[in-house]
Formats: structure tokens, sequence, C-alpha cells
């Protein structure tokens, strides 16, 4: 069983103990963290023009954004390995989120993700967009987890009348 674990930062250490917890031993893992590139793509413009002049801004004396969040990456990624704790192969893509995870997804058996959006009712609502468009385009099973506690049957919407 080829299985592809997605890793949000907010949500990762639940997402990695319920693959530990529920997949087999013989599963193989892959960990895989998407760094989204608008910020990037925002500062890039801002740079090479800002608010319509021409003049190019001196280059940054800090390290490239690019570089502060390949590091991040890694360091997570190490992080949900250690917490796995067992074999796993560790895959890092950039590019817009929802696509990168689906394209990664494609050979795989399984995905397992965590709900990324209003984690306090039993609504639709509790899957964000990038979720939403993963769930809706996997090409593989998924495997979709709470990343709290799930909020009791009372918080479902009333049906309409």
């Amino acid at each position: 069983m080829r299985v592809l674990v997605w890793l949000v930062e907010d949500t990762w250490r639940v997402t990695v103990a319920e693959a530990a917890e529920l997949l087999p031993p013989d599963a193989e893992i892959t960990l895989l963290h998407v760094i989204p590139t608008e910020v990037e793509t925002v500062l890039h413009g801002a740079r090479a023009g800002l608010l319509g002049r021409r003049h190019a801004l001196p280059p940054p004396q800090e390290p490239p954004l690019t570089e502060i969040s390949e590091n991040a990456a890694r360091e997570l990624l190490a992080a949900a390995q250690n917490q796995l704790g067992r074999a796993a192969t560790l895959q890092t893509r950039r590019g817009r989120v929802e696509r990168e995870v689906v394209a990664a997804a494609e050979g795989a058996d399984l995905l397992v993700m965590a709900r990324d959006g209003d984690r306090g009712h039993l609504s639709p609502r509790s899957i964000g967009p990038h979720a939403r468009f993963v769930i809706d385009h996997a090409p593989c099973r998924v495997l979709l987890v709470w990343p709290d506690q799930p909020p009791p049957v009372s918080t479902i919407p009333p049906a309409p009348h």
C-alpha cells in the first residue's frame, strides 16, 4: 500500500499520529509538504516595480524567502518522520498547494490529510478551499482526520424549513 501523508504547519502532528496508528506496518509512506509560492510571487513583483515604478529595489540583506521556506519544510518533514517512528520518503513540492498535493497523490493508494477549516462545527466549512479541492480531485482514497477533538453533533446547523 502506497500512502501519501499531506503535512500542513498547524495540523501535521495529528495527521502523522493518525497515520502511525492506522497504517499497516508494510505501508510505503511518503510525507509531503508543499511550499506555497503565492507570497514569493507577490514579493518578486514588489521588488520588480513598486507601485508602478520601474526602479529595481536593492537586493535584500536577509536570506531569500525561498531559502527560509525550504529550511522550514526540511525541519517540518524531519520532525514528522521522527514522530512517525518508521521509514518514510520525504517530499517537498513548490507551487499551488492544492494542485501539488493532487499531483503528488498520483499513484498513491491512500492520501491522509486533516481538515483545515472551521473546527468548531460539524459542517462543510470544516474543510477549507485547499482541502476541498484535494478531496474533490484526489486520484486515490482519502482519509480525512479532525485536527482536534471533533465537535459535538449539536453543532450541525439546523435543517432549513
